[in-house]
């Protein structure tokens, strides 16, 4: 930890940021569920989606931009296919409401595929994965996002890069679930390394000409490169299709970021999939199986003995407990941020 960063203990931290979402028109309920899921993600050490993202969204709710009670509907509906219109709704909150009915879905017909339109930025795919992974189901999370990835050899940016999540229980300390994005880093990566004051390596992104740039704040108001090459720009691609433009959504140019948009709904699409495993096979024989793929993950040999074979979650996992006991590092900037927020909203929960 960086020795100016501000440790704040993740329940209080979990009460504040609940607070200031209840100030902008939130119900209680989906205050504490859009607090809670970004401090798990600062619990899980991913610190470029979680409460660093509080200003922009507690501004968008402010102006309503972001809708703070949203009549989230469905408007279409084939069995176990369902897209909803999320009514401008924090991507949260519209997350939430797709990925629930995707469980429901699958409880009755063992799989469920729910879209959601108009929407806005929903933080980190896991959230909603593990929704499903906490009921025995294989879950699956996509969005799309304003284009922010070039191509390579490209000047312009031509996708976004639409991040995507897969989790399964394993009924053991920890689920599986893999949670990327599709450029080389997210662009909450370089903001955070923009707050603390950080150099940013050259093949993260790109200054607004499409050139490799080592200052995160050139790339943030640039480009991210993707990862992989044409393999992640491919991918990238597929989730477009998956999300805004087959359920009915806007894609590619017609969506709007938050950050250069901060007055106007982002119009994000999401696709969540829920699919029942004991459909396939008994608890315990899923639990029996995950166990022996991850004993033989982790025994795999690696070059340096004093490395680990890590399945995706585990960093995660172990953050999380790391950060309950220690507690959460904020940038000393967005902790004054925060702070300035609550005084402004008639805050009075000490962080």
């Amino acid at each position: 930890m960086d020795k100016k960063e501000v440790l704040v203990n993740h329940e209080n931290l979990l009460k504040f940021i609940t607070a200031l979402f209840e100030k902008t028109g939130l119900s209680v309920e989906n205050a504490a569920f859009f607090a809670k899921s970004l401090v798990d993600i600062n619990l899980w050490g991913i610190d470029s989606h979680g409460v660093l993202r509080v200003p922009i969204y507690v501004k968008r709710l402010k102006s309503r931009a972001c809708n703070p009670q949203p009549n989230i509907k469905t408007i279409k509906s084939a069995i176990t296919l369902e897209v909803l219109d999320g009514d401008d709704g924090p991507g949260q909150i519209v997350g939430l409401a797709a990925m629930k009915r995707a469980i429901e879905l699958a409880k009755t017909y063992n799989i469920g595929m729910v879209g959601a339109i108009r929407s806005n930025h929903f933080g980190a795919a896991g959230t909603f994965t593990r929704m499903a992974a906490e009921e025995g189901m294989l879950g699956v999370a996509m969005t799309n996002v304003v284009q922010n990835v070039v191509a390579p050899g490209g000047s312009k940016p031509i996708i976004g890069n639409n991040p995507f999540s897969i989790a399964v229980p394993t009924y053991g300390d920890f689920p599986f679930v893999l949670d990327i994005s599709l450029s080389a880093v997210s662009g909450g990566k370089i903001l955070l390394a923009s707050k603390k004051g950080e150099k940013i390596p050259l093949d993260w992104g790109t200054d607004t000409d499409g050139k490799p740039t080592d200052d995160p704040d050139k790339a943030f108001k640039g480009f991210l490169l993707p990862t992989g090459g044409h393999k992640g720009l491919g991918i990238a691609y597929a989730v477009e299709i998956m999300t805004g433009l087959m359920c009915g959504g806007v894609f590619l140019d017609a969506m709007k970021g938050m950050y250069k948009y901060p007055d106007d709904p982002s119009l994000t699409s999401h696709m969540m999939m829920a699919v029942n495993i004991s459909a396939l096979m008994e608890r315990d024989e899923v639990e029996k199986r995950m166990t022996e793929f991850t004993q033989k993950i982790h025994s795999s040999p690696m070059w340096d003995d004093k490395q680990e074979m890590l399945l995706p979650g585990e960093i995660e996992h172990r953050t999380m407990q790391a950060r309950k006991a220690n507690g959460i590092p904020l940038p000393p900037n967005l902790y004054e941020e925060l702070l300035g927020l609550a005084k402004e909203l008639d805050v009075t929960v000490s962080l």
